[in-house]
């Protein structure tokens, strides 16, 4: 089991890998867990078809960094308040994940904060489709499965999750399974 305190620890030593400056925008997203019985959930939400990238898929709260947004942090909890109307004084920042670059080319900043389970979600009808809330457990006891394909100009793992029907891929899935080798090992 993946306790709170510990994610904060490792957190607090970690130094995140960053990019360099080869992208085109820069995008957060907020790796939300809630605790729920004292099992750790990752807060995910299925995209709509509607959407301007990314339909369909199974993804973390996020977004592109608005103008008015000081930092990371502030467009990861920007972008949840609009996509699924949890209010920021609800969500518990704990720090920063690595960054990535997305297939859009955009760098997107992952913050990991703990969200308050007491929040009712209130899903953007153009944006989600709808919200899941998977196990930590089930990542850690689940090996992804992987494809290789070429991306960004080269051969790369894509990795693949299937939960309860649902297929967890792409930058989504990687960062998750980055994440969970983080705080398991």
């Amino acid at each position: 089991m993946i306790c709170r305190q510990e994610v904060e620890k490792r957190l607090r030593a970690l130094r995140p890998q960053r990019l360099d400056d080869q992208y085109s925008g820069e995008a957060a997203v907020l790796m939300g867990i809630v605790e729920r019985d004292e099992q750790p959930l990752f807060l995910l939400t299925r995209r709509t078809e509607e959407v301007a990238t990314h339909k369909g898929q199974i993804s973390f709260p996020g977004g592109i960094r608005a103008s008015r947004d000081v930092s990371s942090s502030d467009t990861a909890l920007r972008e949840t308040r609009e996509e699924l109307g949890i209010n920021p004084h609800s969500i518990q920042v704990v720090g920063e994940f690595h960054e990535y670059l997305a297939v859009t080319d955009h760098r997107v900043r992952c913050i990991v904060g703990y969200v308050s389970s007491e929040v009712d979600y209130r899903p953007q009808e153009r944006e989600v489709a709808y919200v899941l809330e998977v196990p930590l457990e089930f990542f850690i006891e689940t090996k992804p499965r992987v494809e290789q394909r070429f991306r960004q100009g080269r051969v790369q793992n894509v990795y693949f999750y299937d939960f309860n029907g649902e297929t967890i891929w792409g930058l989504t899935a990687r960062i998750i399974k980055d994440f969970v080798e983080f705080v398991s090992h």
